[in-house]
């Protein structure tokens, strides 16, 4: 049989040489997509669950959040370990099954226990979040730092703008920033004024607190799932907040601008970030799970250098990690090893059986 197809292979010699020649575009085409990697999308068998109710303590998050979540969970095939934190607003648990475990089956079993647990979650919490984690995810393929002489608002404004940019890559899962540290609006109460009106701290405070919140408003059910609806009540500006209403005297309306002073500021930082003994703020892109290494990485360079270029003076951005250069390397000294495999193949085929044969081991 093996001698008939031989035969009628050679009888369609052309045929045969077009398929090859496809088969080689194909290839070429194939390699050229191929993601490169330094270190392989393997998935492990790790879900993460979040859960947040603003304004829960971490020992009512414990009780409240994560103690219903775990008792659905226990009962999961192929449960190895489950860890949980809670803290200040809500709760983190992270579920790791048995090696071998299908990720996409454990992500959905994992799913499926918080649903049958979101009954007996606080009426105010919000929509659990479930996601799987790979090894891909975990490495940032760069790492920039924003720095500069610029004041600190043009600098994070900056860093910012750059991180909403490069989120749009398709090839980037995340952009996590370090050392920037969160805008807020500071309220100066003026105690004279305030024993004025008949006021204390604590009920300004209280009444700010109450009108700064979102708040949840139940869920709605639809043909495609379960949604949840919010009433958003938070302030956008310091007009809205001066302008809120802390007492009436009569006919008269005494407002927080009447008793206070508001002005933009910072939080304390959390995370600090230094690049050559300059403080900065620093970006780590993570890329999405498969997507090209280099390619992503190529097209995170062309926006840093076109923000680089439109920045104001006093900032600029350095790339203080590059995995994408060792990755280039590592592909590179490859494919010199296998052009020096193939060249060798060929010199011993030219010496023994001919130059013809031998271009058609090479191919």
């Amino acid at each position: 049989m093996s001698r008939s197809f031989i035969d009628r292979a050679m009888q369609q010699n052309r045929a045969v040489l077009l398929s090859l020649l496809a088969l080689l575009v194909a290839g070429v085409l194939v390699y050229l997509r191929m993601p490169k990697e330094f270190y392989p999308d393997v998935e492990v068998p790790l879900v993460n669950i979040r859960l947040m109710h603003f304004g829960i303590s971490p020992e009512d998050a414990e009780r409240l959040l994560i103690r219903p979540v775990e008792q659905e969970l226990k009962s999961l095939q192929g449960l190895k370990t489950l860890s949980s934190l809670a803290h200040q607003d809500g709760a983190n648990l992270v579920v790791e099954f048995d090696a071998g475990r299908d990720t996409d089956v454990a992500l959905a079993d994992v799913r499926a226990a918080v649903d049958a647990a979101k009954s007996r979650l606080p009426a105010d919490t919000e929509e659990p979040v479930v996601v799987a984690s790979t090894m891909a995810e975990q490495q940032p393929i760069l790492v920039l730092n924003v720095t500069g002489t610029a004041p600190e608002r043009t600098l994070i404004r900056l860093a910012r703008d750059l991180r909403d940019r490069i989120e749009a890559v398709p090839g980037v899962l995340r952009v996590n920033i370090t050392g920037s540290r969160e805008e807020m609006l500071e309220i100066t109460i003026d105690p004279r004024l305030l024993e004025s009106y008949g006021l204390s701290q604590s009920e300004v405070l209280q009444l700010v607190q109450r009108n700064n919140r979102v708040i949840a408003a139940g869920s709605l059910q639809t043909a495609q799932g379960s949604f949840p609806v919010k009433v958003p009540g938070v302030f956008e500006g310091a007009a809205d907040l001066l302008d809120l209403p802390i007492k009436t005297q009569g006919e008269r309306v005494v407002r927080l601008s009447d008793v206070a002073s508001v002005r933009r500021t910072f939080k304390d930082p959390e995370t600090f970030a230094r690049i050559n003994g300059e403080q900065a703020i620093a970006l780590e892109v993570v890329q999405r799970g498969s997507s090209n290494v280099l390619q992503t990485a190529l097209t995170v360079k062309d926006i840093v250098a076109a923000a680089q270029r439109n920045s104001s003076t006093g900032s600029r951005i350095i790339i203080s990690t590059d995995r994408s250069h060792e990755i280039q390397d590592q592909f590179n000294e490859l494919q010199s090893h296998i052009l020096s495999a193939v060249l060798l193949v060929v010199i011993l085929i030219v010496a023994t059986l001919g130059l013809r044969n031998a271009a058609l081991v090479a191919v």
